[in-house]
């Protein structure tokens, strides 16, 4: 069975971006050569990419018309979209997923071939948490607080994990793996 890998950039204070979308301008502070061979080596573990809704149009309108080795990557990777909204996934090589998501989530596990990451995606990620779905998480820690912004973990949403990896950039980034520990 495929595993459900979570990766996300997270400042100090727990936000995965600001108080308003889209606004990741405290990605700079940790992207460089180091971040971007991570990016491109755990592509190569990437069986599909995971969105909800509101990522997956996000990031379809930025890499469908950037270039380089990144946007290669993220443009010729399977997608799933989990949402009820929206009517037809365009970006290429994208699929909705049907029905319940616990269950359609499932069904992507139990599917051949490389794992499925999600990137972004705090509130698909919450219902992947409330339901046990994640089996491992990659966050990168950036030194940077903001004072006020979107929380990757939301309120109320409690997770033990057992820190398996610690990746220092020269950045100041930290790259950290965890697995969720049974409560």
């Amino acid at each position: 069975m495929r595993k459900i890998v979570a990766w996300n950039l997270m400042t100090l204070d727990g936000c995965f971006e600001g108080t308003t979308p889209w606004d990741l301008a405290f990605h700079t502070s940790v992207w460089g050569e180091e971040l971007e061979a991570f990016s491109l080596e755990q592509g190569a573990e990437i069986g599909t990419l995971l969105f909800g809704r509101k990522t997956y149009e996000g990031m379809a309108s930025y890499w469908s018309r950037e270039t380089g080795a990144i946007a290669d990557m993220m443009n010729g990777l399977e997608k799933a979209v989990a949402s009820r909204t929206l009517k037809q996934a365009t970006w290429n090589n994208s699929r909705l997923l049907q029905g319940e998501l616990p269950e359609a989530v499932e069904r992507l596990k139990r599917e051949p071939g490389k794992d499925i990451y999600v990137f972004g995606s705090a509130d698909l990620l919450d219902t992947l948490l409330a339901h046990g779905l994640v089996d491992e998480y990659r966050l990168c820690l950036a030194p940077v607080v903001l004072g006020a912004g979107n929380p990757l973990f939301k309120p109320g949403r409690q997770l033990a994990m057992k820190l398996t990896q610690t990746t220092p950039l020269k950045t100041g980034g930290v790259i950290l793996r965890y697995q969720p520990q049974a409560g």
